[in-house]
C-alpha cells in the first residue's frame, strides 16, 4: 500500500508525485520558500533529489501550486489543523422564545433579557407570537406590533435572518447576532 492509497475524505486528498496532471507548477520548498514556476519534470526531479514528495496543494491556481514535503508529515499537519479548527468552532443552535398577545411587560423584559444573553453567545433565536382561538384572525399589523414589543427590548445587536412568517400556531421571526 502506497502513501496515496491511504483513505481520506475527498476534500483532503491531494495529488502527489506522478498523479499531478499540470504541465507547469508554482513550487514551494520544504521551508515554505517560493522556488518559482517549474515544469512538472523539473519539480519531480527536485523533490526526488531531496528524498521528499511533490504535493499539489492548490490545483485551482494558475499555475497550480505544489509543495515539496514529506507526504505523511504533511497529512499529519493538515489533520492537526482540521482538528484545531473543529475544536474552535462553536456550534450554534436555534433557541426559541414564545410570547402571547397578552404577555405582560415584565415578562417580555425577562424574555428579552434571556434572548440578549443567547444572542451574545452566538445562538439564533426564533421569537414566536403564539395565537389561539380568535386571535389567529386578528389584524396582521397589530400582531406584528405585538411581536415587535419583544424585539425592541433586546439589548444586543441583531439582524433578522428569517422575516415574519405565519404558521399554524402564530407568527414567527428569526434573529441572529449582527457581526
Amino acid at each position: 500500500m502506497s502513501k496515496a492509497d491511504i483513505a481520506l475524505p475527498t476534500k483532503l486528498r491531494e495529488r502527489i508525485n506522478n498523479q499531478i496532471r499540470a504541465k507547469e507548477l508554482r513550487v514551494i520548498d520544504s521551508e515554505n520558500k517560493n522556488i518559482g514556476v517549474l515544469s512538472i519534470k523539473d519539480a519531480l526531479e527536485l523533490a526526488q533529489n531531496q528524498g521528499l514528495d511533490l504535493i499539489e496543494i492548490s490545483p485551482e491556481g494558475n499555475p497550480p501550486v505544489a509543495k515539496i514535503a514529506d507526504f505523511g508529515k504533511y497529512q499529519y499537519e493538515q489533520s492537526k489543523k482540521l482538528k484545531k479548527a473543529k475544536a474552535n468552532a462553536k456550534p450554534s443552535e436555534t433557541k426559541s422564545i414564545q410570547v402571547k398577545i397578552g404577555t405582560g411587560d415584565h415578562d417580555l423584559e425577562l424574555k428579552a433579557k434571556t434572548a440578549s444573553k443567547w444572542i451574545k453567545e452566538g445562538h439564533r433565536i426564533k421569537v414566536e407570537l403564539f395565537l389561539s382561538g380568535r386571535a389567529k384572525y386578528m389584524d396582521e399589523k397589530f400582531l406584528r406590533e405585538r411581536l415587535d414589543r419583544v424585539l425592541h427590548l433586546i439589548t444586543e445587536n441583531y439582524k433578522v435572518s428569517d422575516s415574519y412568517k405565519r404558521g399554524p400556531k402564530g407568527i414567527t421571526i428569526t434573529i441572529e447576532k449582527d457581526k
